[in-house]
């Protein structure tokens, strides 16, 4: 089963570089990893999309909670939470294939941020299916280059990832 584990940690050089070690030296693996510092500067979050059993999980968690740098772990996927992913896709549009291509970035409510004779750069936010069906959509052979962040997450309502003051 796929998990969203969000991860504070103290914003120190090596401390990402041990929670991946963390994963490598047990055989598991992350699908995604975004990380960038919070509103407290000393201070990262992670989210790390993986999948595993809910022992697997468990695990992971206890295992994160162990390091030096982590603040606080949560599995976002154990409570309602928002997911997004943000995709950048540079693809070929010229002759026929341009206005094709600006209707099904405006079908997906995307934006066209980079345009050339030849090709258009593609911004579009939302859930990993959404960028998945997208791709599909598309012919495939128009595709040049494509670049994903991962996932970003947050829990919905009072739930919060803070340390407590």
């Amino acid at each position: 089963m796929r998990h969203i584990i969000s991860v504070l940690l103290e914003n120190e050089s090596g401390a990402l570089s041990r929670v991946a070690g963390l994963f490598s030296a047990r055989g598991y693996n992350i699908e995604t990893l975004t990380v960038a510092p919070t509103e407290d500067a000393s201070l990262s979050r992670l989210t790390i999309v993986t999948n595993g059993s809910d022992e697997i999980i468990e695990q992971i968690t206890k295992q994160l909670n162990k390091l030096i740098d982590v603040v606080k772990v949560v599995d976002l996927s154990e409570a309602a939470h928002i997911e997004r992913e943000l995709m950048l896709i540079k693809v070929r549009a010229s002759g026929k294939d341009r206005e094709e291509m600006k209707r099904m970035v405006d079908i997906f409510r995307g934006h066209v941020v980079d345009v050339t004779e030849t090709t258009y750069v593609i911004e579009l936010t939302g859930s990993c299916s959404k960028l998945d069906s997208f791709i599909q959509a598309i012919d495939a052979r128009l595709i040049l280059e494509t670049v994903r962040t991962g996932i970003s997450g947050i829990g919905r309502g009072d739930r919060i990832l803070r340390v407590q003051a």
